[in-house]
């Protein structure tokens, strides 16, 4: 972790503390809420969005992979440049930014340009999450405060997305779609304002060396992953060479940033950091979740108010089991961490979580919340918090301390990448699988035989569902083969 400049007058573990800090802690949380908020409250706005900016099936999962997709591909170069540019005002350029472009978004009048809005939101978050964990840490200098205030900003964390899927019910039912941006933007300019008193100034020390390229061959290569992805799905009649250019080229240019992550004087990633088996695994393992995750929370949306006609609020509400599961379980399993060891339970979590995910693949047409989506909901849920909780105990152990930050920082970019890669790649498994469910089941007249589309719908659903399933599958086998210790011993080299 990089030392502050004088500038600031405080140490870390110094006995000067900040009048101010507890101020600042509330600003800081504010626009973490803001930030976590944003990643949740769209999705239950998305089946009206696309209905009124007419966005193909094919086209949809844009509206959260755009913000995942720029989020996860910068955060690391965010980081970076909120130590030495400056935290605050980095903090204070982050609000500002995600408080214009959500003006940008809430007015779009077509899909790309909400699209574009979304990037640009996943840009600005990119700069300002970094810097308010950097914030806390420089602002709380006793070790229980300091211990305390992560404890508000991981509660936000965690409770954040469940507040967002009821927000976005709420904004979406009783005002409209749009204000799911809007509503972004007086909270960023409120917590702009009350930051400036409120948060110290502070840097890093030394030469500010930033990794562009390696930042621009990261995002380059996902966003033609992504994008080729869509591409896929729309891709019925076009030569397989068409079809696979954009994901090969994605290949090609993940390839060119692993060559430049080697030779950078200063690497946005440092390989040092994943060539260590065990933490190998465990981040390929977050990625996997993530992308699992965030297409289930997908494709349950549309099955929630297109399939059971539940309104904007009701889809928001019935998503509270998941995120409650997901809390209780990173709460009541935290004494399981250091009985059972991380290992154990990351295996576990990720087996529970496979099996809710492949028991929702089984919905059919007399399903219902209760008897449908409820269990394996809960199911899924408490999997993925056990994994949650025990993911940063081996990613974090026998980490060097030069590579604390950049190795916390991998944790969330993983789980973000795996955001934007899961809704992409289940999207076009369920439009192709739509299409062929589809396909042939006209009567003479050319009209679609009555409850032919639902049930198609339900076929796509159980595809991805099944595929989300799959990827937890895939997780389960590389931490069970990669993760070869419960908790790596102290002082093994990263580089192992």
């Amino acid at each position: 972790m990089t030392t502050d400049s004088s500038s600031t007058r405080q140490q870390p573990g110094t006995r000067d503390s900040d009048p101010r800090r507890w101020a600042a802690l509330t600003v800081i949380s504010l626009a973490t809420l803001m930030v976590v908020l944003d990643a949740s409250v769209v999705n239950i706005a998305l089946p009206h969005a696309q209905r009124e900016l007419g966005i193909a099936d094919a086209d949809r999962q844009w509206m959260v992979t755009a913000y995942t997709l720029a989020f996860g591909g910068l955060l690391l170069l965010g980081g970076r440049i909120a130590d030495f540019a400056g935290r605050k005002r980095v903090f204070l350029i982050g609000l500002v930014g995600f408080a214009a472009v959500s003006v940008l978004g809430g007015l779009a009048p077509n899909g790309l340009t909400l699209f574009a809005a979304r990037a640009l939101q996943g840009v600005f978050a990119a700069l300002l999450a970094p810097a308010a964990l950097s914030l806390i840490s420089v602002t709380f200098t006793d070790p229980r405060e300091r211990a305390k205030a992560f404890g508000v900003y991981g509660a936000l964390q965690g409770g954040g997305g469940a507040a967002g899927l009821i927000l976005g019910g709420v904004l979406t039912q009783y005002a409209d779609w749009r204000w799911c941006l809007f509503i972004n933007t007086p909270i960023a300019l409120v917590a702009a304002l009350a930051a400036v008193p409120a948060i110290r100034a502070s840097r890093a020390e030394g030469r500010r060396r930033y990794d562009i390229p390696g930042a621009v061959l990261v995002t380059g290569g996902l966003v033609a992953l992504v994008y080729g992805f869509t591409e896929a799905a729309e891709g019925a009649g076009r030569h397989i060479g068409a079809v696979l250019a954009l994901p090969a080229a994605g290949v090609v240019l993940l390839a060119a940033f692993v060559a430049v992550e080697r030779r950078a004087a200063h690497p946005l990633l440092p390989l040092r950091v994943v060539r260590h088996r065990d933490r190998a695994g465990s981040l390929l393992a977050s990625l996997l979740t993530g992308a699992g995750m965030f297409g289930m929370l997908l494709f349950l949306t549309y099955y929630l108010q297109v399939d059971l006609g539940y309104t904007p609020l009701q889809a928001g509400l019935a998503f509270l089991p998941f995120s409650g599961g997901i809390v209780a379980a990173s709460v009541l399993g935290a004494g399981l961490v250091t009985r059972l060891g991380p290992r154990a339970l990351m295996v576990g979590g990720i087996a529970v979580a496979a099996a809710g995910m492949l028991w929702l693949a089984t919905l059919n047409s007399s399903s219902t919340y209760l008897t449908g989506v409820l269990g394996p909901q809960i199911l899924t849920a408490l999997g993925l918090g056990l994994f949650f909780l025990a993911l940063p105990t081996i990613v974090l152990s026998s980490v060097e301390a030069r590579d604390a930050g950049v190795a916390s920082a991998t944790i969330n970019t993983t789980q973000q990448i795996g955001g934007a890669l899961g809704p992409a790649l289940l999207n076009t498994l369920y439009v192709a699988a739509l299409n062929g469910y589809l396909a042939g089941r006209r009567s003479a007249s050319g009209q679609w035989i009555q409850a032919v589309p639902m049930d198609g719908y339900l076929h796509g659903y159980r595809t991805a569902f099944l595929a989300a399933g799959g990827l937890f599958v895939l997780a389960l086998v590389l931490v069970a083969v990669m993760v070869t210790r419960s908790v790596p011993s102290t002082g093994t080299s990263a580089t192992r």
